[in-house]
């Protein structure tokens, strides 16, 4: 370790064109290993956009960052690829749920979310002069999709630019009559705060053939089932149940959903249906 607000030099993920790798604990986490995987530019220089990456439920941050990597150079971007170890962060309650409470139901500090995990590390990266830009992306893909959404309902949304959930298995719906995780109920989310999550450009990405049911991690319990049949449709019931919320408080609403025809649940081809989106609202400065 050295230097910087993290306490990790950083610039190794950026010491070359290409794939770069670190292991870095978050301050909130100590003796808990992240692995930050890096895509880099050959033409990089701090003034490059920035995104960050959530993986699916197999932990396989090496894998996305290697499915940005040629989005990474011909966008010119530099993306970080965040894993969480099974060791670590075990679980859907540590991942998928940002460790909003304990297994026993026991409510967690704020302090001890792993849904600050991705804001953190983009304030080193700013204290650190990797990067000098003031906001970023972020795009996850299945669990990775659950945890955007969930972490950005909770406000950790100040430097975000554009944010892309994609075929997450279950949603905290925007609703105060669920409760977490399916919904919002129970939490420390209040009314007031309902506006302006759903005036945030939150994009949903559903893989039209996203419709199988049969996986070991497709989420199948009675109250999932209640957002939708598959994947696909609870993409959908999201947005439409953001939009009659929005209604129904009087509110703007700029959530919107992308169909990405013939794609399944696939993060390879979600990720290469993301990434020029991406890469567009960052550099128009959205």
């Amino acid at each position: 370790m050295s230097g910087g607000a993290s306490g990790y030099d950083l610039s190794l993920l950026v010491a070359q064109a290409g794939a770069n790798s670190m292991v870095y604990q978050d301050v909130a986490f100590p003796g808990r290993n992240i692995c930050l995987h890096a895509a880099r530019p050959a033409e990089w220089s701090p003034s490059v956009p920035v995104v960050l990456v959530h993986h699916g439920v197999g932990r396989n941050g090496r894998d996305y960052r290697d499915y940005w990597l040629p989005h990474a150079e011909a966008f010119g971007l530099l993306v970080i690829s965040i894993e969480y170890p099974q060791e670590g962060f075990p679980e859907y309650l540590w991942y998928n749920f940002g460790n909003l409470h304990t297994a026993e139901g026991v409510v967690n500090p704020r302090s001890a979310w792993t849904f600050g995990v991705g804001p953190r590390l983009f304030e080193a990266l700013l204290a650190q002069n990797i990067t000098s830009v003031d906001r970023y992306g972020v795009f996850g893909h299945s669990a990775g999709g659950q945890y955007v959404h969930r972490m950005l309902s909770f406000g950790y949304r100040d430097r975000v630019a554009v944010a892309v959930s994609a075929n997450a298995g279950t949603y905290a719906m925007p609703d105060l009559g669920i409760d977490w995780p399916w919904g919002l109920g129970a939490t420390e989310f209040q009314a007031e705060h309902l506006s302006e999550w759903l005036r945030f450009p939150l994009t949903i990405m559903a893989g039209t053939e996203d419709t199988k049911t049969t996986g070991r991690f497709f989420p199948k319990g009675p109250k999932s089932m209640l957002q939708g049949p598959h994947r696909y449709g609870r993409a959908r019931n999201y947005w439409r149940i953001g939009e009659a919320a929005a209604r129904q408080a009087g509110c703007g609403f700029a959530w919107e959903v992308i169909d990405v025809p013939g794609v399944g649940h696939d993060g390879a081809r979600m990720s290469d249906a993301a990434a020029p989106i991406i890469a567009e609202r960052l550099r128009s400065g959205c």
